[in-house]
């Protein structure tokens, strides 16, 4: 079929083909689904297979383009977080906890990317809960970087990342707490967007940290994380949060040149925390935004480092709360044969929660707690309001922020385990960008000893636009977004 190699095409590129009758749908969704049979045992990106479903979809897709009904992701196959609740079809939040966890409706993501004409290939894997930065807290096993099997893919959209990277999909849906689409995009070579706090929808998204999670694309491309914020943004009146603001046509937007475009370095970002080889690599990306006529512009964001003991108070106590609600009774994993009501709760958050939601649970339980609230919960919050102080007072001087995603590449499986503070350290450049609600875009930009890199660019809230134009701008100059891992040699 054409094109000739799909798993390398985008998502724009293949409804170019479709359009031209070069290639239908259904043979699109049959050669996804063949390569994730046969390389998923091997990357473990994928943790349910919807393919009765996913042909069905595209066999009406294909009958929507015979009749010139055809959107721009029509037709296109794609593969959900498994964190969006997805209506017959197993939604896990990769923890024993919902193992069995079928919903009677669709999350507002899921329903919108449906009446765009995706066709939804299953559910990916994820850290448990959407807790982790690594992928390895997941009660189905990790998922392995395509790069690099013996790496990690980041987290907690890991699986995500790794199946675009493996060329599973053209698209993935992921969700971002403190980094879950930027830093594992950045780690797995591929384009990831978190949207302004509010212009997504958050219903039918299991919650982890309320006041934090926000659903984005996980793309090859800008244009087609574009595409994809275009039919997932805007007002809905089930989730109280989402913000009732015009949606652009944010490919439309991509045009023009970015003469002029101001970008803020910040100081704090290319510290000692960062991988001299990292920096480099970052700065030569910059410079090819400064060949565009953008301008440079060293800044402070004075609290960055404040960011991660700020955001590990917040996100678990949230979660907490959150996730009260999973006691055996109401929802979740019931243990067997409960002596008594204390130990049906106790048996059965043991059994069905991972090591790292429990310290989770159990940090936030402590700083919500009576003669501590104050202590800690309040003074993050007083923290967190500094924090987006910061970025106030840095885009009074600029129009955009960039610097690195990650600290580092993808660390081999394992490594980080033992040490949760050592892993929280990965998300030292994203985190800030959540607890003040901001946008942030995660694109390709090179390699270092053959591992991704990952440049990251931050707007003003609801400037989604000016990040993807600049990131397109990118794009168009290199080739770093084209590059993909031969995951036959990877095995």
């Amino acid at each position: 079929m054409s094109p000739t190699d799909p798993t390398k095409a985008s998502a724009t590129e293949l409804s170019t083909a479709l359009a031209n009758g070069d290639v239908s749908s259904l043979e699109l969704t049959e050669h996804f689904l063949e390569r994730i049979k046969r390389l998923n045992p091997t990357i473990n990106a994928v943790i349910t297979v919807t393919e009765d479903a996913a042909r069905q979809d595209a066999i009406e897709a294909d009958q929507r383009i015979a009749a010139g009904d055809q959107g721009p992701l029509t037709g296109i196959p794609l593969l959900h977080k498994d964190i969006f609740c997805t209506n017959g079809v197993l939604t896990t939040c990769a923890s024993r906890m919902l193992d069995n966890f079928v919903p009677p409706y669709d999350a507002t993501v899921v329903a919108r990317l449906r009446d765009a004409g995706t066709v939804m290939l299953g559910k990916t894997n994820m850290d448990e809960f959407a807790m982790g930065s690594s992928n390895e807290t997941s009660f189905y096993g990790p998922t392995v970087n395509p790069w690099d099997v013996s790496r990690v893919p980041g987290g907690s959209s890991g699986g995500s990342a790794a199946a675009v990277a493996a060329g599973f999909a053209p698209l993935s849906t992921g969700t971002d707490t403190g980094g879950s689409i930027r830093q594992p995009a950045a780690l797995c070579g591929i384009t990831g967007l978190k949207p302004t706090y509010g212009r997504v929808s958050r219903l039918g998204i299991i919650a982890f940290a309320s006041s934090l999670d926000q659903a984005g694309p996980m793309t090859r491309t800008v244009e087609d994380a574009a595409l994809m914020l275009s039919a997932i943004a805007g007002m809905d009146s089930g989730d109280s949060t989402s913000a009732d603001r015009p949606v652009p046509d944010f490919r439309a937007d991509l045009g023009g040149n970015i003469e002029g475009l101001r970008i803020g370095i910040p100081r704090e970002y290319f510290s000692d925390d960062l991988d001299t080889a990292i920096a480099a690599q970052v700065k030569t990306a910059l410079s090819e935004l400064e060949s565009e006529g953008a301008k440079l512009i060293d800044i402070d964001l004075p609290h960055t480092r404040d960011a991660i003991a700020t955001y590990y108070v917040i996100a678990p106590a949230e979660a907490s709360t959150n996730l009260s609600r999973y006691d055996g009774v109401r929802f979740g994993h019931r243990c067997a044969q409960p002596k008594d009501l204390e130990d049906l709760y106790f048996r059965s958050r043991t059994e069905g929660f991972g090591d790292e939601v429990k310290r989770r649970i159990l940090v936030g339980t402590y700083v919500l707690s009576s003669g501590f609230y104050d202590a800690y919960f309040k003074r993050a919050q007083q923290v967190r309001r500094i924090i987006s102080e910061d970025f106030s007072r840095a885009f009074e001087q600029v129009d955009v922020i960039a610097g690195p995603a990650t600290p580092g590449t993808a660390f081999p499986l394992g490594s980080k385990n033992n040490d949760p503070v050592s892993m929280y350290m990965e998300d030292i450049y994203t985190l800030a960008v959540n607890l003040a609600g901001l946008p942030g875009l995660s694109l390709p930009a090179g390699a270092v000893n053959g591992l991704p890199v990952g440049l990251q660019l931050i707007g003003r809230a609801f400037d989604e636009s000016t990040l993807l134009k600049a990131g397109h701008r990118l794009q168009q100059r290199t080739d770093w977004h084209r590059r993909a891992p031969d995951v036959e040699v990877s095995r």
